[in-house]
């Protein structure tokens, strides 16, 4: 199965809310010195097969089509061989989390 990363951004010249929102919290939660925050939305796709050009081909194809919207974002496609391997300091979903809690 071939694995790869599809990293979505805003362009520099497209205002981000999200971003502004995070990095105005940072310095109330005690995180000073952070000058920028850009929020993106990263996907993991997994095709059937070996991974190959055409295969990534197909994934850019569809970062273009429907993961991106190019007229306002970027995004980059990388083959990924550990997307299922968490990194260090990073969090993992809890199994046993509702992820509904909270809501009414």
């Amino acid at each position: 199965m071939a694995r790869y990363v599809v990293d979505v951004m805003p362009k520099r010249e497209i205002l981000d809310p999200q971003g502004k929102a995070v990095l105005g919290a940072l310095p109330r939660l005690g995180f000073d010195g952070v000058t920028d925050v850009r929020q993106g939305k990263r996907f993991e796709v997994e095709v059937e097969g070996e991974p190959s050009d055409d295969r990534l081909a197909e994934v850019r194809r569809m970062a273009e089509t429907l993961l991106a919207n190019p007229v306002i974002e970027y995004f980059a496609v990388t083959g990924d061989e550990s997307a299922d391997e968490p990194t260090e300091g990073s969090v993992e979903p809890d199994e046993t989390t509702d992820e509904t809690e909270g809501e009414a």
